[in-house]
């Protein structure tokens, strides 16, 4: 089924604040500890540390990445999406498969 050039373009941002700007302090530790994890386990790699300790900490470090990222998806839902649907039309259509394409990707990583 062919897609029309319009649904091909990626939806612009939305103006205003977005839905995670409540929570931004709170994403920026949570992505700044993720960081120090992920030089953590450079670390381990350059000391040649066991690789299931390795593994333990990928483990951990792919479990917080993935809370970061089920956050921000409900942020979205509850705020961009709900104010698209709200407005409807074509944007709240977008809106809709923007979100669920974002979710067929984070249940394919």
């Amino acid at each position: 089924m062919a897609q029309s050039a319009a649904s091909e373009r990626p939806l612009a941002a939305h103006d205003g604040p977005h839905g995670y700007i409540s929570n931004k302090d709170d994403y920026l530790k949570r992505l700044r500890r993720i960081e120090g994890q992920a030089r953590g386990l450079q670390n381990m790699v350059t000391d040649d540390k066991y690789c299931i300790d390795i593994l333990t900490q990928v483990s951990a470090m792919t479990r917080a990445l993935e809370s970061v990222a089920l956050g921000l998806l409900n942020d979205h839902l509850s705020h961009c999406v709900v104010e698209a649907a709200a407005v409807g039309g074509e944007e709240a259509t977008a809106r809709i498969k923007e979100a669920s394409d974002a979710i067929a990707r984070l249940v394919r990583s």
